[in-house]
């Protein structure tokens, strides 16, 4: 494993990390004893970036990460443990029903997560997503008392536009960005935002990096998806796109049978060559998958099989939004 540093005085993470999320919701049956081992064979392959949130099944992927972490104890100083907070459930619902970034509950939810996950201090720290009646002075003002009280060692955004990054950082460093960035997701990072990160030295932890696990290769119909899978009400999967869209992940195959590499580690090698300041973080639960995506780190692209990638899927060239209608109106503020 290669590792790259978060920011101008971030930490030091492996160059790719692991997204805990779908080991407790969203992409069918979490199955815990299966992703205890991933996250066993993840500190085996020299991943020290592990990613969740408050939000993952309302504590239930911080719960998870807490029990593992227990039994793994001896490697909590080597690992960077991430998660983020600002999104509340609806008890009724069930669902997100309110984001919350005020002061006061920038530290309750800390300390819930800290409880969760069983620990004393959380290495990076995001807003998940941002309430823009609340000025991000004040979330980012709280976030920095966490540090200085030392429940906390670096901050991070997640999906903010480049404004409210420079206001946020101009109150306390931020070490990282956290944006969706894959070949299918680029106008997202690319342009302002990325030049912006670059000018403050802040690092891009690239989630959903492989599509959904659409870039996978493993998806070829909404069939493959089970009914309590949340990409069956996700614009990209849905009949209509999902056609169109396969049809550029099989452009990127043929690339990737070229280049010697599954289409995931082409996808997650192309991320990489886009800067030592990426850092893409593939969920998964299984262990055979977090194999394939760690050895993509391995793999050096030359300039031709860069450009061959972009072209395969040209910017904008996805169809569907890459949220559903409610979910986008937490973006980008």
């Amino acid at each position: 494993m290669k590792y790259r540093t978060l920011g101008a005085s971030g930490p030091t993470v492996s160059s790719l990390g692991l997204g805990c999320m779908g080991m407790s919701i969203a992409y069918g049956e979490p199955d815990e004893a299966e992703s205890l081992r991933t996250l066993d064979l993840a500190v085996d392959l020299g991943v020290t970036l592990l990613d969740t949130a408050d939000a993952y099944g309302r504590g239930a992927n911080e719960e998870l990460l807490g029990r593992w972490l227990h039994k793994r104890r001896n490697h909590r100083a080597s690992l960077v443990v991430s998660t983020k907070f600002g999104l509340r459930h609806d008890a009724a619902t069930g669902r997100v029903g309110e984001v919350d970034t005020s002061a006061p509950y920038v530290r309750s939810a800390c300390h819930a997560s800290l409880r969760r996950i069983g620990t004393d201090h959380i290495d990076l720290y995001y807003v998940h997503r941002r309430n823009p009646a609340v000025p991000i002075e004040e979330t980012v003002g709280a976030m920095a008392a966490l540090v200085e009280e030392g429940s906390v060692r670096y901050l991070g955004l997640s999906e903010v536009n480049p404004e409210t990054l420079r206001r946020a950082h101009a109150v306390h460093p931020i070490s990282a960005v956290q944006l969706e960035y894959s070949l299918f997701t680029r106008d997202v990072v690319e342009g302002e935002m990325l030049n912006t990160c670059r000018e403050l030295g802040i690092g891009v932890v690239a989630y959903s990096p492989l599509g959904r696990a659409m870039l996978t290769g493993t998806v070829v119909s909404r069939e493959d998806l089970n009914e309590q899978d949340n990409r069956r009400r996700w614009p990209r999967f849905a009949e209509g796109n999902i056609h169109h869209n396969l049809t550029l992940v099989h452009a990127v195959q043929r690339i990737a049978t070229q280049i010697g590499c599954t289409p995931a580690q082409a996808a997650l090698a192309w991320l990489l060559a886009q800067g030592d300041d990426i850092v893409p973080i593939p969920g998964t639960k299984k262990r055979r998958y977090l194999a394939e995506n760690t050895s993509a780190a391995d793999i050096t692209l030359s300039t031709e099989q860069i450009d061959s990638l972009c072209h395969a899927v040209p910017a904008n060239s996805v169809s569907g939004k890459r949220y559903p209608d409610q979910a986008l109106t937490r973006l980008g503020h």
